[in-house]
């Protein structure tokens, strides 16, 4: 036992990886680019032999503007096979926003695939940095090492300042997240995953570098359409993940249908139990699982199919859950009061941000039941969680509090069924007399702003509610019964 645990200690995602891939079976396929296992494994080594060219000091994350593609899975598994591990960022967010993120790395380069060379100019003139276009990437027969702390990937998420932080995945801990996931998802090189969520979020790379350490073939969207699912239906794809906002889409449009689909993963909010029985009336034989965490580690816990299938039986309470603690992991809520809620904190060997004892702490407000289910209460910040993206609302009053039509501004989250939360604006005009209007802060909101952090409603208030600090107390914003200032596109 012990020896299989050392083992366990010393594995690397990079070595997974390359013995998953060791063969002629298909890898990876994205329109008219198809890929065995040994030409994945050889762009791979082209893409690091043309990441050492580049003068990158070793170690550190490349800041890099790409999309879920056969070359950006090359370049993730060159990048973590020698030393130069890929921080990829968010090609949707605007220029400024992706400069803030880059101006925080130590790289001085910037790299990008050429669809998004226009971009990377821009972030590139904002941070001060230089921009390399992705060239097309030759085969190597290079062999890709990495010892177990070294970094794989560096993805970023948004923290309790309203800054992007860097998460570092290490060789080591991403290795044993591809084991506990893949074990839950029961993937294998038999299985076709296929996802749309942005390769720089958790739900895309960190879902696809499971994949890719199982040894399946991958296939991807730019982004989730009711024609996208439609083609995954087609190429057969056995493996996916989602947040049930999009489900429903589907299921409103009648295009769920997929009897080839096995597991269907989901998160970032709860499924309605009428949404699931339409579901397993689409995909006959789906097994769902819902499994919480964050970018900085995930699973933390896990709604299992056999939970789920219990919920359409009638115990619909479960679906209110997310499920019981993720094999591994050890839950602990801290500071819990009387009634049992505190923050989460979790243990595990797959959790990437942790402190010195090895605690992540969640930063989600829960309680634990008598069972061991996991019950969410909130966020012990003030962080809005829209369809699995995370929205601070510092940052969006920051950029609307710059509207001359506005003296002054709170944002909160409102419960939304589809997505979990949405975000919702309170605004003390500059004249009250003459408002400015909700479309026109939308869209001024909108130039600065990734289209998730706009609100959707907006409230015209004669003053906000602040404490004896003179801080705006979040709670205490109410909305009218009528929803008249609604602007969702969603």
């Amino acid at each position: 036992m012990a020896g299989a645990q050392e083992a366990e200690r010393a594995d690397t995602w990079t070595a997974r990886v390359s013995r998953a891939y060791d063969h002629y079976r298909p890898a990876v396929r994205f329109g008219d680019a198809s890929w065995t296992g040994h030409e994945l494994l050889d762009r791979a080594g082209g893409a690091a032999d043309w990441l050492d060219s580049l003068g990158l000091e070793p170690g550190a994350p490349v800041p890099a503007l790409v999309a879920t593609s056969a070359d950006a899975l090359a370049l993730v598994i060159g990048g973590a096979g020698s030393g130069h591990p890929l921080a990829p960022l968010g090609v949707r967010m605007t220029p400024y926003e992706i400069a803030t993120v880059v101006k925080a790395t130590q790289s001085q380069v910037i790299v990008a695939q050429g669809e998004f060379a226009d971009l990377g100019r821009e972030v590139a003139e904002l941070s001060g940095r230089r921009l390399t276009v992705v060239p097309e990437l030759h085969a190597s027969d290079r062999a890709l090492t990495a010892e177990p702390d070294a970094l794989a990937a560096v993805l970023h998420t948004s923290g309790t300042t309203g800054l992007p932080k860097p998460v570092p995945m290490t060789q080591r801990r991403l290795a044993a997240r591809a084991r506990v996931n893949g074990r839950l998802c029961a993937l294998d090189p038999d299985s076709f995953y296929g996802g749309s969520a942005p390769f720089h979020h958790i739900a895309g790379l960190g879902n696809i570098a499971v994949a890719l350490a199982a040894g399946a073939l991958i296939t991807g969207l730019p982004r989730f359409t009711v024609e996208g699912w439609a083609l995954l239906r087609e190429l057969g794809t056995t493996h996916t993940s989602m947040v049930p906002a999009m489900l429903e889409t589907l299921l409103a449009a009648g295009q769920a249908r997929n009897e080839a689909l096995r597991v269907l993963q989901y998160g970032g909010a709860p499924i309605r139990p009428e949404t699931l029985k339409r579901t397993y009336d689409a995909m006959p034989g789906v097994r769902m699982l819902n499994m919480f965490g964050q970018t900085e580690g995930s699973p933390i816990s896990v709604l299992t199919p056999e939970d789920h299938r219990e919920a359409v039986a009638g115990r619909t309470e479960l679906l209110r859950s997310v499920g019981r603690a993720a094999p591994g992991v050890e839950l602990c809520v801290h500071g819990a009061g009387p009634d049992g809620a505190g923050e989460i904190h979790a243990r595990a060997d797959h959790l990437f941000r942790v402190d010195a004892d090895g605690w992540l702490h969640s930063g989600d407000v829960g309680r634990v039941a008598a069972d061991g289910y996991l019950y969410l209460l909130g966020r012990r910040s003030d962080m809005i969680i829209r369809g699995g993206e995370n929205v601070h609302p510092l940052e969006v009053e920051t950029v609307l509090a710059a509207h001359p039509g506005v003296a002054d501004v709170a944002v909160t989250g409102a419960p939304d069924e589809r997505l979990g939360q949405t975000v919702v604006a309170f605004a003390v005009p500059a004249d009250p007399d003459a408002p400015p209007e909700p479309a026109e802060l939308r869209s001024y909101a909108r130039a600065r702003l990734s289209g998730f952090k706009v609100p959707v409603r907006w409230w015209f208030v004669d003053d906000l509610p602040r404490n004896g600090n003179g801080k705006v107390v979040r709670r205490s914003l109410r909305e009218p019964a009528t929803r008249e200032g609604d602007t969702s596109d969603a």
